[in-house]
């Protein structure tokens, strides 16, 4: 059995970040009804060209696994039997902007009186509250918000813009925070009104950095440099566009990378002799570091630092992720089957439970309203007459 097992989501969550919690959770066991409407589906339902591909970008990502009905809210017969759902599941998740749920009518204090211990957890870029909750968000802003971005890429130049990592990130933060408001529930008997602000994920990800500026110390975006370590990067390889990361922490270990690069004279020059006479010299030694990297390949030179006690690997690309065989054999990448039929790779989830069914997909994409027999009928006990006319009203839409 998963952790999860016996748990029901009513899934309102757009986009991306709402739907990685879901989906999160779905793979530990939970049963998540995606809700959405054909007057208004799920962006990332939309086709559109991005990462080389026509077709809907991360929704076989962040939906597989997941139950869909249709349900246009702007009904009034539809936000009833949205509370309906409500009633018959444990956690209600939304990701609208804030406010959205509460002028629809489904907001916490409405779905509490539909289901006393029910769990709502609300993702928006702000939280719920505070002068700045009205504004709206996407994951470039998020990480810009909360100040990831301005301490990510070289001192020389502009601040990185975050995408997906923020998406996921929030993601997960919502997911143990549902998590923790389900043993709350299991304890106390009440329940939750989980608030997870985007900003503040990102924010809690450079915790030093606001400490160190609370006392006068000015950070600065400083590319792959560590102030603790040397040599310490991405070095390039023979291969072109294949780099390998290198994290050298002791004297050991700069031992065994000069021994690796043919230069063991390197190891007794007491000018590199101690972590910090390395770090005071980290351009020099960086620029002697890449001159033998370039010469070799990439992988090969991994496993030889490796077995040296030295930490490196080749940065992967996403297809090698993909295609790797220990990934695959730990299920921690899986297949998924698009609503078009083709089957490709997703990330399942990223820990184990000892006694406990493995995390993972077992079912594809859902195309919209594919689960409507199921959720409707048998869990809410719709007649067909029923159902039929809220579709001609456009409720089932």
């Amino acid at each position: 059995m998963k952790p999860l097992a016996g748990i029901r989501i009513a899934d309102f969550t757009v986009h991306a970040a709402g739907p990685f919690c879901t989906h999160m959770l779905s793979q530990l066991g939970a049963e998540c009804i995606k809700i959405e409407s054909a007057h208004r589906p799920d962006i990332f339902r939309k086709p559109h060209t991005v990462y080389g591909r026509a077709g809907p970008a991360t929704f076989d990502q962040v939906a597989s696994n997941k139950l869909s009905v249709r349900l246009n809210l702007k009904h009034p017969e539809g936000v009833a039997l949205a509370k309906r759902l409500v009633g018959i599941a444990d956690v209600a998740a939304e990701s609208f902007r804030a406010g959205v749920m509460k002028r629809l009518g489904l907001g916490y204090e409405a779905l509490r009186a539909v289901k006393r211990d029910i769990v709502m957890v609300s993702v928006s870029s702000s939280g719920q509250t505070g002068p700045d909750s009205h504004y709206a968000g996407y994951a470039p802003l998020f990480g810009a918000w909360g100040g990831l971005g301005h301490l990510t890429g070289y001192e020389d130049g502009p601040p990185v813009e975050m995408r997906h990592v923020m998406d996921h990130s929030v993601g997960m933060n919502a997911a143990l925070a549902t998590v923790a408001a389900l043993h709350k529930r299991r304890r106390s008997g009440e329940g939750s009104h989980v608030d997870v602000a985007a900003r503040e994920v990102a924010s809690s990800l450079v915790g030093e950095a606001l400490t160190a500026s609370s006392t006068g110390i000015a950070m600065r975006r400083a590319g792959n440099i560590d102030p603790q370590r040397a040599p310490h990067g991405l070095y390039a390889s023979r291969e072109g566009d294949c780099w390998l990361s290198i994290a050298v922490s002791t004297d050991a270990e700069w031992r065994a990378l000069a021994e690796a690069m043919g230069e063991p004279q390197l190891a007794r020059d007491p000018r590199y002799g101690t972590a910090e006479a390395r770090i005071a010299v980290r351009g020099e030694l960086d620029e002697m570091v890449e001159a033998w990297t370039r010469q070799i390949d990439a992988e090969d030179a991994a496993r030889r630092l490796q077995k040296a006690g030295v930490p490196a690997h080749v940065s992967w690309r996403a297809a090698d992720i993909a295609e790797d065989p220990h990934m695959r054999a730990r299920g921690a990448v899986v297949p998924v089957r698009e609503t078009d039929g083709r089957e490709r790779m997703a990330v399942g989830f990223p820990a184990r439970f000892s006694g406990s069914d493995a995390p993972g997909i077992e079912r594809g994409t859902p195309g919209l309203g594919e689960h409507e027999d199921y959720v409707y009928g048998e869990l809410l006990g719709m007649g067909r007459a029923e159902r039929e006319r809220l579709i001609e009203t456009e409720v089932i839409y």
